[in-house]
C-alpha cells in the first residue's frame, strides 16, 4: 500500500470513528424519549443516561490518557470500536433499561479513548500547524455532520405516530456495521507512533500539572464559564425531543427529526461566528449571543403554550418547533471561542492538562444540566423547564465578565483561526 493511500485510509478511519461517536453521544435525547415509552422509566431516571455517558469519559480521560501513547493510538481505537460494536449489538438482542445503561457506559469509555487517540494521531499525520489545523477542522466538522445524522438515523427506525415501539433499537445494527468498517480500515493501515511513545509522560506528572493549573484564577473563571455553557447546551440538546413530543404534540419520529435542527444550528452558527470574529471582539460577540439566547426563550416559549391537537408532520408543526432549535445559532460560538482564549493564555505544555479539565467540567455541566431539566420537566412541565435556562444564562454573563477580566490580565488573545467545533 502506498504512503498516500495509507494516509487517506487512516484519515478515513479517524473521521468515521468520530462520526460514529457523534451519533451515539448525541443520541441521548432521542434515547431518553424512547426509553420512557419502551421501558417505562420516568424522566429523572432517564436523565441518568447523561451520567452514565459523562462519568466514564472523565474517569477514562484521567486514568488512561498518560498510558495511551504506550498502548498505541491505533490499538486503543480498535479496542474502543470493538467495545462499542458489542454494546450496540446487545441493544436489539437484549432490550432493557439496564442494557441501555451499559451501552452509554461503554460509549463514554470508548469515546475518551478515541478522542485522545484521534487528536494524537492527527499530530502524527501532519507536519505543520497549517496542516494540523486543517485536518482537525475537517474531522471536527464531520463530527458535527454525525451529530445531525444521529436524529435522522434513529427517526428512520421509529414508526409514525405516537407511543412506545421497540423498532428504534434496530438502528444499532447500522452502527455495528459502521464500527466494523472503521475497524477494518484501521486494521489494514499503518501508523508510525514512535514519536508519541517518546513523548509519553508519567501519570503522576500529568496529575501534578493539572493540579498546578487548577490553582490559577483565570482557569477558575474559564471552568465556571465552560460548566454553565454545557449545562445550557445539554439541557436543550437532551430534552428537546421529549419537549417536542409532550409539549408540542409531535409524533415520535418528527420530534426527533425536528430536534436535529438544534445540532444543525450549532454547526451553522460556528461557521458564521468565524466570519463575525474578524470584525468584532470575542467578548462582545459572546455577550450578544447569550442575551440573544435569553430573548429567544422569552419570545418563543409562549408560542408553545396551549398546544392540544396532535400534529402529524413538519408542514403542520407549531411555530415554536422551528424557533426553539435556533437557539443553537446563538449558542454555537461560545464553547470554541472560550477554549481558544484560554489556550492562548497558557504555554503549550499545559494544553493537555487543560484539555483534561475541560473534559471534566464539560461532563459535570452536561450531567447536572440534564438532571435539573429532567426534575423540573417532570414536576412542572417542559415549558417551565426551558424557562429555567434563563438562570444559568444570567450566571453565564457574570462568568464571561470574570473570564474576560482574568484573560486580559494574562494577555490572552483570540487566535486567527478559531476551532470550528468542540
Amino acid at each position: 500500500m502506498s504512503d498516500i493511500l495509507n494516509r487517506y485510509r487512516v484519515i478515513g478511519a479517524l473521521a468515521l470513528s468520530f462520526m460514529i461517536f457523534a451519533i451515539l453521544l448525541n443520541s441521548v435525547g432521542t434515547v431518553i424519549l424512547q426509553v420512557i415509552h419502551t421501558f417505562g422509566v420516568d424522566k429523572p431516571q432517564a436523565s441518568l443516561l447523561e451520567l452514565f455517558k459523562d462519568l466514564p469519559i472523565v474517569i477514562t480521560s484521567f486514568a488512561l490518557a498518560s498510558f495511551l501513547p504506550i498502548l498505541g493510538y491505533r490499538r486503543a481505537m480498535l479496542i474502543a470500536l470493538g467495545v462499542v460494536a458489542v454494546a450496540c449489538t446487545l441493544m436489539p438482542l437484549f432490550p432493557s433499561w439496564h442494557t441501555t445503561e451499559v451501552l452509554f457506559v461503554c460509549v463514554g469509555i470508548a469515546f475518551a479513548l478515541t478522542k485522545v487517540s484521534v487528536y494524537g494521531s492527527i499530530g502524527l499525520l501532519t507536519s505543520s500547524k497549517t496542516e494540523h489545523s486543517r485536518l482537525t477542522n475537517t474531522i471536527e466538522g464531520l463530527f458535527m455532520v454525525g451529530v445531525v445524522i444521529s436524529g435522522w438515523l434513529f427517526s428512520a427506525f421509529i414508526p409514525s405516530g405516537r407511543g412506545g415501539h421497540a423498532a428504534w433499537l434496530h438502528a444499532y445494527w447500522v452502527l455495528v456495521g459502521a464500527c466494523v468498517l472503521a475497524m477494518a480500515l484501521l486494521a489494514g493501515a499503518r501508523l508510525d507512533e514512535s514519536a508519541a511513545r517518546a513523548a509519553a509522560r508519567p501519570f503522576r506528572e500529568s496529575l501534578a500539572q493539572i493540579r498546578r493549573l487548577s490553582m490559577r484564577s483565570m482557569v477558575y473563571a474559564f471552568l465556571a464559564t465552560t460548566f454553565l455553557y454545557v449545562l445550557i447546551e445539554q439541557s436543550f440538546g437532551t430534552w428537546l425531543p421529549t419537549f417536542n413530543y409532550e409539549v408540542l404534540k409531535l409524533p415520535d419520529a418528527v420530534s426527533v427529526q425536528m430536534a436535529s435542527m438544534f445540532a444543525a444550528s450549532i454547526a451553522l452558527g460556528r461557521v458564521v461566528a468565524g466570519q463575525l470574529l474578524r470584525r468584532i471582539s470575542w467578548y462582545t460577540l459572546l455577550n450578544t449571543c447569550v442575551i440573544g439566547m435569553g430573548l429567544l426563550i422569552v419570545l418563543t416559549l409562549p408560542l408553545a403554550r396551549g398546544v392540544t391537537a396532535e400534529h402529524l408532520g413538519w408542514a403542520h408543526a407549531p411555530t415554536a418547533a422551528y424557533l426553539i432549535p435556533l437557539i443553537g445559532l446563538l449558542m454555537a460560538p461560545i464553547y470554541p471561542v472560550i477554549n481558544s482564549v484560554i489556550l492562548t493564555a497558557l504555554p503549550k505544555p499545559a494544553h493537555a492538562a487543560m484539555t483534561g479539565l475541560i473534559l471534566v467540567f464539560s461532563a459535570l455541566g452536561g450531567t447536572i444540566g440534564s438532571r435539573i431539566t429532567a426534575i423540573v420537566f417532570a414536576s412542572y412541565g417542559g415549558i417551565r423547564a426551558f424557562y429555567f435556562s434563563l438562570v444559568p444564562m444570567t450566571l453565564l454573563l457574570v462568568a464571561l465578565f470574570l473570564f474576560k477580566s482574568e484573560a486580559a490580565r494574562a494577555g490572552a488573545t483570540l487566535p486567527a483561526s478559531t476551532p470550528a467545533a468542540d
